[in-house]
């Protein structure tokens, strides 16, 4: 790739918002760095976005999950002189209660959501910060802000990055680099279906397409805002997190989960 327009590196880029992320950073003038574990879908997204765009596109084929996946992916956003985006969007959700689900599936989604983001991260950032220009955007979840059963590990990690991403924007201060916690509720896209979860008696009103999401998002990294909660209704739902107490936002969500599974 040449160096001449900025590159952006997306993980998770084969569906959903990592899709839509990669559609709409080729519409705006990126070059792509494209990161999924399937090939196929990843090789015709990459076709698409060259004859629309004329963008140059790179595609990986990886499981952030495996170390030596992760590696050549670290490996590849180090040695990136144009890079100026990183989208930690890669993930997935259990389906399932914490005792349901296996010690091994926990710990996948502890590598894919934590260890890989902090990792690439690590890897993207110091380019970023001597060019003194670039932005990290971490997948989060409003599922950070909730205490909940049934993503009691999904929602820990999101609430993880959330303040790893807070925290890493405090150290960044002045160098001209910018991070975003990006915590959507529900969106439309796989997730939900590869996850085997039944979200049907979800009440339409809750949900939000993925590229309101995508908008939402760039809108809040021009403005330099490290917590992007995209949705009036998602931002209620957390400004209630923060000043309701533990135990009764517990139960009230314990209660609307069932409510809605009746």
């Amino acid at each position: 790739m040449e160096a001449t327009r900025p590159l952006a590196l997306v993980t998770g880029a084969s569906a959903g918002i990592g899709e839509c992320f990669a559609r709409e950073l080729a519409r705006r003038g990126h070059d792509l760095l494209l990161v999924a574990r399937g090939l196929e879908r990843l090789s015709i997204l990459a076709r698409e976005l060259r004859a629309q765009h004329g963008a140059a596109v790179e595609v990986l084929a990886a499981d952030l999950g495996r170390l030596e996946d992760l590696e050549r992916v670290e490996e590849r956003a180090a040695g990136a002189e144009n890079l100026s985006l990183l989208v930690n969007n890669a993930g997935f959700g259990l389906g399932k209660d914490f005792l349901e689900a296996d010690a091994d599936a926990h710990e996948a989604m502890i590598r894919v959501h934590l260890i890989a983001s902090v990792r690439l991260a690590r890897a993207a950032l110091p380019g970023m910060v001597g060019r003194r220009r670039g932005a990290v955007i971490n997948l989060a979840s409003v599922a950070g802000f909730l205490p909940r059963g049934g993503s009691v590990t999904y929602g820990a990690t999101k609430g993880f990055l959330t303040f790893f991403t807070e925290a890493l924007a405090v150290e960044l201060r002045g160098t001209g680099v910018k991070v975003q916690a990006l915590c959507p509720g529900l969106t439309h896209t796989e997730f939900h279906r590869r996850a085997q979860m039944d979200v049907s008696r979800k009440p339409g009103w809750l949900w939000m397409d993925a590229e309101e999401v995508v908008q939402s998002s760039l809108r809040c990294l021009e403005r330099g805002r490290v917590v992007c909660v995209p949705g009036l209704k998602n931002r209620l739902f957390v400004a209630l997190s923060r000043v309701v107490p533990r135990a009764l936002l517990g139960a009230v969500v314990r209660r609307t989960d069932r409510k809605m599974q009746v």
